[in-house]
């Protein structure tokens, strides 16, 4: 059985993942912890699969604590205090989708293992309920929000730019207008009340979706345009002339904030641009798998000062392993504050790049990507950590299938234009020819 995907339990609500489902993941995860803390996002379905997991957590001798509707970083911080932390959110994913992501105190989100002793545990239904007298307890806390407002607050200096900034009808909106605002800056809010039907934009910052905000930061002059996804565990940028800043770009600018001059071990996914290990010379890179979860044990296992995905999940690690828009966002103020966005991404170097998908069914994957490992080596040196890559004169290329969707990603780099076209014409032909 598997139920994990790189970010968590994930799916259309009331069909892949039910009230049946969580409450499972409950009983299972209240039999080996006694004190959780559980959020959610604004997600319809997010209340329906809060209670079923406290139920399960309860019937299985867990106290639980709510804080309510938070953002997943909000979550992350607030577990520090318990055995374990709980979110009800899909993140980025559309409207109908839920899920389910479990954290430990320090911030890490459950490694592999973790996640594999829970669905061998579903599987062979091992819930062991207690009787009525040890059932668990049920609290509420509302100060959560706060809690993660003044740890961010004291890792981060003040600002008075103008910020235009979209929190998309997510979580954000609990924390990240009012955190600025008292940082220092002015703040002026798009999409700031929570609804979990997402009715002004899909929930990925990207640049096809942040349109509204592009425009705002132009109209009102504003230094600095800001986007989160869904839970605010994202987090993606507008410079001051109202262009979408990538999520290498921003990698690399976070980078040289955390490293300095001294540079340090920083962790990154393969699917991430020739940009980054240019940017921070002094600097070791390491890649891993793409996910967040990766990125974070990543950067436990090495030590690393930071580490990040071009998809807008930044980790910094002196405040917690989880992934935080909240704190992104001051800190990149805080950045902004001293120089222009737009200056600061002129100093990087460009390179063409080129993303898509092909879609493929979850079943499929395994031995598409068999096939296509083989037909890649015929491109140029092969890096197999996740997917597969091949590093080629010209760039590279990686093909790899999504952990939370059915679909192959391509992606193709190269320092020049048509070698990009080339290179990603060359892989999608072959998953084309594989898929057949």
């Amino acid at each position: 059985m598997k139920l994990f995907g790189s970010s968590g339990i994930r799916g259309i609500a009331n069909k892949e993942v039910t009230p049946e489902l969580a409450l499972k993941v409950g009983q299972v995860l209240g039999k080996t912890k006694k004190k959780a803390v559980i959020g959610r996002d604004p997600r319809t379905a997010a209340p329906m699969i809060e209670h079923a997991l406290i139920a399960g957590l309860s019937s299985a001798g867990c106290d639980v604590t709510r804080v309510g509707l938070v953002s997943t970083p909000t979550l992350a911080c607030a577990a520090k205090t318990y055995e374990c932390g709980v979110m009800v959110t899909a993140s980025h994913n559309p409207s109908e989708h839920v899920g389910i992501k479990l954290w430990n105190p320090d911030g890490m989100a459950f490694d592999s293992a973790q996640q594999e002793e829970i669905e061998k545990a579903i599987e062979g239904e091992a819930f062991g309920r207690v009787s009525w007298a040890e059932m668990g307890k049920v609290f509420k806390d509302e100060k959560a929000i706060q809690t993660h407002m003044e740890l961010i607050k004291t890792n981060v200096g003040p600002s008075s730019l103008r910020v235009v900034l979209d929190c998309g009808c997510g979580a954000g909106g609990t924390i990240t207008p009012y955190l600025l605002r008292e940082l220092g800056c002015e703040v002026i809010t798009l999409n700031a009340q929570p609804d979990g039907h997402f009715p002004a934009r899909n929930p990925e910052p990207n640049d096809a979706n942040l349109s509204l905000l592009k425009k705002a930061v132009l109209d009102f002059e504003a230094d600095l345009g800001l986007a989160q996804d869904g839970d605010a565990d994202r987090l993606m940028a507008v410079d001051e002339k109202g262009s979408f800043v990538s999520g290498d770009e921003l990698l690399a600018i976070f980078g040289r904030a955390e490293c300095g001059e001294s540079g340090g071990a920083v962790v990154v996914p393969v699917d991430t641009s020739m940009l980054v290990p240019d940017s921070l010379p002094k600097s070791e890179i390491l890649r891993t798998k793409v996910g967040d979860v990766y990125v974070a044990e990543g950067i436990k296992k090495h030590g690393a000062v930071y580490g990040g995905e071009p998809s807008g999940s930044w980790i910094f690690p002196r405040l917690s392993y989880c992934p935080d828009g909240i704190y992104a966002a001051a800190k990149l103020a805080e950045i902004v504050q001293e120089r222009k966005l737009s200056l600061l991404r002129a100093e990087l170097p460009k390179y063409a790049t080129r993303r898509g998908t092909l879609p493929c069914a979850n079943e499929k994957k395994a031995k598409l990507m068999a096939e296509v490992g083989k037909r890649l080596k015929t491109l140029g040196e092969v890096l197999a950590i996740d997917g597969v890559r091949v590093e080629t004169e010209e760039g590279w290329v990686l093909v790899r299938p999504s952990g939370t969707e059915a679909k192959i990603r391509i992606t193709a780099e190269a320092r020049v234009e048509s070698s990009v076209e080339q290179l990603y014409a060359s892989a999608e032909k072959i998953v084309k020819e594989a898929l057949l």
